[in-house]
């Protein structure tokens, strides 16, 4: 059985009320729009995406099963219409509709519409309206309406290819959503189980939901990270990502930042990636030089693409000279920039060996780091 799908995303969320169109905005680390698409990828051999092409594409760079994406109408019906005509020359014999702004597909669902299609052309997700219903004039209520039988639809909506293509194709208009057009053509519309987590982002609240749902799928992953340098005279010292006045610089193939090393080294050791010296070689002539800034703009990039996020990093410099006190609070400001995080996720701060060793001596600085992110599961 070949399964596509059509990733609604034309429209341009007025309701929100943000500048960006809500299903590009960002949630747990990624577009909404990602967090649809692949959730879809997973369980369908065609991914087709109807709307905006370089903002999509962008969005979806790497996704498996994706088409590309085809421009949208003006209204929902006439870009799922779109949608359908882009497919149809891939004769696939399941498509399922789904709107971009439903990050959220819970388990279940896919296999449980493709179940009900085995006896009726077309299945949606719905879940039964629990509140009173109130119709509602200028303010005032004007009827209670009962809720008996009344059920909230979802996405994806899936159906027979050839029965969707055909009621598109009838020219029967002002459909709400794909399960009405069915019916209008006279086909039995079947329902499975829907789930109050298949939330579309339609208000600004919902986006906080939504955080909290992901929030609920993400682990916790604990990462610690230590690195030493050399002082050096004649270069300048850099410790995380400030240049601090002193006497001497540390020695090393980069700029040789031992603070943001450690916390790189955490970084990638939370997401079983290595170290900085895989990502990084200092056998590369590349890399002579290099400001470690970009080491670590790198490793908040692996956290994003991995769908995580930085809870905190924590950062202890090893050191009897220079003071690291007064030039904690920019430490920690360009850390926060450079991670993409709120200050309040940095800490910095400094420690002695009582004059005990390397460091006791003033041979060099050490750092140690520990971060804690989560990822989805």
């Amino acid at each position: 059985m070949r399964i596509a799908a059509i990733l609604v995303a034309a429209g341009i969320g007025s309701r929100f009320g943000a500048e960006t169109p809500k299903q590009f905005l960002s949630l747990a680390g990624k577009p909404v729009i990602r967090h649809a698409a692949e959730a879809l990828a997973a369980q369908v051999s065609l991914l087709q995406p109807v709307g905006d092409a370089d903002a999509i594409e962008a969005a979806l760079s790497g996704v498996a099963n994706c088409l590309p994406t085809i421009a949208g109408g003006a209204t929902r019906q006439d870009s799922v219409g779109a949608g359908m005509e882009a497919l149809a020359p891939h004769a696939p014999d399941i498509v399922l509709v789904h709107d971009a702004a439903r990050p959220v597909i819970p388990f279940g669902t896919i296999p449980a519409l493709l179940a009900a299609l085995r006896q009726s052309p077309g299945a949606i997700p719905a879940a039964p309206v629990a509140d009173t219903l109130k119709r509602v004039v200028r303010g005032v209520i004007t009827e209670t309406v009962p809720r008996s039988g009344l059920f909230r639809a979802q996405t994806p909506q899936a159906f027979r290819f050839a029965a969707l293509l055909a009621a598109y194709r009838s020219g029967l208009r002002e459909a709400t959503d794909d399960a009405s057009l069915l019916e209008a053509a006279g086909h039995t519309v079947a329902v499975v189980a829907g789930s109050d987590d298949n939330i579309k982002l339609t208000y600004p609240e919902d986006l906080v939901r939504l955080e909290r749902i992901m929030a609920g799928r993400l682990i916790p992953r604990i990462g610690t990270g230590f690195d030493v340098h050399v002082l050096q005279a004649g270069r300048p010292l850099f410790l995380c990502g400030v240049r601090v006045p002193h006497d001497k610089g540390l020695a090393g193939h980069s700029d040789a930042d031992v603070g943001i090393h450690a916390l790189c080294d955490a970084i990638y050791g939370a997401l079983a990636e290595g170290d900085i010296g895989r990502h990084f070689p200092p056998s590369e002539a590349s890399w002579k030089d290099a400001e470690s800034s970009g080491f670590l703009a790198h490793a908040a990039e692996r956290i994003a693409a991995r769908g995580g996020r930085l809870v905190n990093a924590d950062v202890t410099l090893i050191c009897e000279r220079p003071k690291i006190t007064p030039h904690a609070p920019a430490m920690i400001q360009r850390l926060a920039d450079l991670l993409g995080v709120d200050r309040g996720c940095v800490s910095v701060k400094a420690t002695t060996t009582e004059q005990l060793g390397f460091t006791g001596r003033g041979e060099g600085i050490a750092a140690q780091a520990a971060v804690s992110i989560v990822v989805p599961e």
